[in-house]
């Protein structure tokens, strides 16, 4: 059984008891000031500092390695990990992604100036270990190269839909891509760019996708809606929404960053 098959069961066999039940049980913490982080799929920490420090720990707490050339293009707009050996650093203002290796070793830069693409707020990882990039000025959906060049795009979304999404996130997952806009909802496409549907879920924050189930944050509580089975289900979070800067949900784990450390549930 996939761990992302264990993680749905487990989160809907969760949802599915009494609020007064708990459902979070707190693993660990790791103390310090961080300004953004995320957790890989193998459950290693990317943790940005204050001093725009990125730096890499296994689940134990071992230091795996250190970046220090964060600010060479501005200010970091996003971190990708879904792929546990390349990582992603996305730079809004210069358009530009820089890839890491699983030591945090620069092996590639892709300004996507270069191929006319200025405009970019969210990218992802592909599935043929490509990128995919959303091009606000033509309003499509493109996947680059490792070289920076277009592979694939979509028509232009003006063309199909009344008002273009904007989408902050963009998430390719068995064999569909989701784009995220707050404000309009989660687009999904197969992965030849093909439109497929629309989900009317805005306002969502802290949003991912796991398998078919789209997982995100809606006031106090943890939403999961899953496509197939068209099934919802709502879980209380374990620390108030407040206190949130950011989260990140991963099978079976769910990891809050507060002004002062990052806290780790297990479910």
């Amino acid at each position: 059984m996939s761990k992302q098959l264990l993680f749905l069961l487990c989160l809907f066999g969760i949802l599915s008891v009494a609020a007064q039940q708990a459902a979070f049980t707190e693993a660990k913490s790791i103390e310090g000031e961080y300004t953004d982080f995320t957790v890989d799929n193998l459950g290693n920490y990317l943790l940005l500092s204050k001093n725009n420090q990125l730096k890499k720990l296994t689940a134990n707490g071992d230091s795996v390695g250190v970046f220090n050339d964060v600010r060479r293009y501005g200010k970091l707009h996003s971190i990708d990990a879904s792929n546990p050996l390349k990582l992603l650093l996305y730079y809004k203002n210069f358009a530009t992604v820089v890839v890491l290796d699983r030591f945090l070793n620069n092996v590639n830069t892709i300004d996507l100036r270069k191929q006319n693409i200025f405009q970019v707020k969210a990218i992802a990882q592909s599935y043929d270990n490509n990128i995919w990039v959303y091009d606000e000025q033509q309003s499509k959906l493109k996947k680059i190269g490792e070289d920076g060049k277009v592979l694939s795009e979509t028509v232009d979304f003006r063309m199909i839909f009344d008002e273009a999404p904007a989408p902050t996130q963009i998430f390719d997952q068995d064999g569909f891509v989701y784009l995220y806009d707050p404000e309009k909802g989660m687009y999904v496409f197969d992965i030849y760019g093909t439109f497929k549907t629309k989900l009317s879920y805005t306002g969502l924050s802290n949003v991912t996708v796991v398998g078919k189930t789209i997982i995100g944050i809606e006031k106090q509580s943890l939403i999961a809606y899953t496509t197939g089975t068209f099934t919802e289900k709502r879980l209380t979070l374990p620390v108030p929404v407040t206190q949130i800067q950011k989260a990140v949900i991963r099978p079976g784990h769910f990891y809050v960053l507060k002004t002062d450390r990052i806290e780790h549930f297990t479910f």
